[in-house]
């Protein structure tokens, strides 16, 4: 018997075939062929010609209830609302399914017995998970899409961070049901587990997440931010599908927004993605945010946990050769959760080198390496000169700025105030600077003292062509040295730096190995 399916059409309080039938018929819309239908636990979308109609399923579970008629036309007004601001021209509007002389038509006068939202159609092979399954996803569109989640965050209106934090207390105790419900799909005694110890995550941290709506970072959100409900339309990384059903859901920290977007880079085996989006979103986030990092294990595991249970939950509508798959990807989700909370001690890792050795490049690959899931916190001085200098990272500063002995300090102040921060909050942090003066190395060094964590200083050496022909080839960077720079550091004495020399000039991939021989992953680096 399958009980998850018996367990989760208790769920389900209406027969909708007869609508679903008629927006599946092409001659409702005037169609040779047939429309692509989707479905998934909360919805059946089917997509026809220009147009997609989405009708919200008649169901009925604990963090989600469009039980009658009238909370699916709200929904669908909300959903309009909601996602219209962060993708203009896609949602059209919400249209009652009426009956009218025995028939069943789209919008118009006579009885309404359904209600869909109305969107323009878009390549539906575009959504993010689906260009990541073609391995297509890359760094320009994570940082693209951070950015526009940062916009979308920053705009959105304050929430009450007591309700926020009691909601996750909440999930955890939705979850035990949920693992319950569904306990063919994820083993009983791991389920418990991982419960107990979200519910102790929870409670240690319980201060912090209160704090952090006192400074603003609890927000109403999208709310259920992974890579199917974001997709490249015109080109840019758009955010649709956003919660609407319960403001309640959607008003949550951030970075638990943000968490969604993460967790889901970190399953599908992107972990160097993964590492990327948090270091750009704190890169332009407020200070705050990086003490708001020690909650991202607990933010991590509680996404895949929803995750897996919003799987496991639409496996009834799945045909029945399709079940074992998605049951296998449930339970896939919930074993993210209980990796994401392993503890891993944080370590300090200093990368230092002249223009065009590569140390972004490195420290960028490192990244995912290095301290708890999804790895250390990438900060870059050039991108700390900009933003202290209130410029965009592409911006070129004027060459006095360089020389200017007060805002060189101020960068260094900046960057190693931020690594003790990160570090203060459990997760390790990747420096990387010239680090060029003495005083530079051992302030850096010194921050990882202060921390009692383990430091690795690394330095990157290449040779005049190669650094020279490195800055040539950048684009659109935050780095402004160009040849002139290059040329001028070739006269710098680097005789006394006692960190770790890497051959900068080779491959990436030797270099990276290189630096991980260095770090000794298995002492102090994440587990792969």
């Amino acid at each position: 018997m399958d009980r998850t399916a018996d367990a989760t059409r208790a769920h389900v309080v209406e027969d909708q075939g007869a609508v679903f039938d008629f927006l599946a018929d092409p001659a409702t819309h005037g169609l040779a062929e047939a429309p692509v239908r989707i479905d998934t636990h909360g919805a059946a979308v089917f997509l026809a010609g220009a147009d997609a109609w989405k009708v919200k399923r008649a169901v009925r579970f604990p963090y989600m209830d469009f039980s009658t008629l009238e909370k699916r036309r709200v929904a669908c007004a909300r959903e309009v609302e909601i996602n219209g601001p962060g993708a203009p021209g896609i949602y059209l509007g919400a249209v009652p399914v009426v009956r009218r002389d025995g028939r069943l038509r789209l919008g118009g006068d006579g009885e309404v017995v359904e209600w869909a939202v109305h969107m323009r159609r878009f390549d539906e092979t575009a959504t993010l998970d689906l260009v990541a399954d073609r391995g297509e996803l890359g760094a320009a569109t994570i940082v693209a899409l951070v950015h526009a989640i940062h916009a979308a965050h920053e705009r959105a209106p304050l929430g009450d961070g007591l309700a926020a934090a009691d909601s996750l207390v909440h999930y955890v105790a939705q979850n035990r049901v949920a693992f319950a419900e569904n306990a063919d799909v994820f083993p009983p005694g791991r389920a418990h587990a991982l419960s107990e110890r979200m519910a102790a995550e929870l409670r240690h941290l319980r201060d912090l997440l209160v704090g952090r709506g006192r400074a603003g970072r609890v927000r109403r959100c999208h709310g259920d931010l992974h890579l199917a409900n974001v997709a490249l339309i015109d080109g840019r990384p758009t955010l649709f599908d956003a919660i609407e059903f319960d403001d309640g859901i959607a008003t949550c920290d951030v970075l638990y927004d943000f968490a969604y977007l993460v967790m889901d880079l970190i399953e599908r085996g992107l972990p160097d993605l993964a590492a990327l989006a948090v270091s750009r979103y704190l890169a332009a986030a407020p200070d705050v945010d990086l003490d708001g990092v020690a909650a991202m294990p607990i933010f991590l595991a509680l996404r895949a946990t929803i995750r897996a249970k919003v799987i496991a939950a639409g496996l009834p509508n799945l045909a029945e050769a399709a079940r074992p798959a998605a049951a296998t990807a449930a339970l896939r989700y919930f074993a993210v959760a209980e990796r994401v909370l392993e503890p891993v001690p944080p370590q300090l890792v200093a990368i230092g080198g002249l223009s065009g050795s590569g140390k972004s490049t490195v420290a960028a690959a490192l990244a995912s390496h290095v301290g708890r899931a999804p790895g250390a916190v990438h900060l870059r001085s050039d991108v700390i000169r900009k933003r202290l200098a209130g410029v965009a990272e592409t911006d070129r500063l004027p060459v006095e700025h360089y020389a200017d002995p007060a805002s060189h300090a101020a960068v260094f102040a900046t960057l190693n105030g931020s690594a003790a921060r990160l570090l203060a909050a459990g997760s390790s942090v990747i420096v990387d600077a010239v680090h060029g003066r003495p005083q530079d190395r051992a302030e850096v060094e010194a921050v990882a003292a202060a921390a009692g964590v383990p430091f690795t200083g690394l330095f990157l050496d290449a040779p005049l062509d190669v650094r020279l022909a490195r800055v040539d080839a950048r684009r659109a960077d935050a780095s402004d040295a160009g040849a002139a720079v290059v040329l001028r550091q070739a006269g710098y004495e680097l005789h006394d730096v006692d960190w770790m020399r890497i051959d900068a000039a080779a491959a990436l991939d030797v270099c990276v190995a290189d630096a991980l021989a260095v770090l000794q992953p298995g002492d102090h680096g994440r587990p792969t």
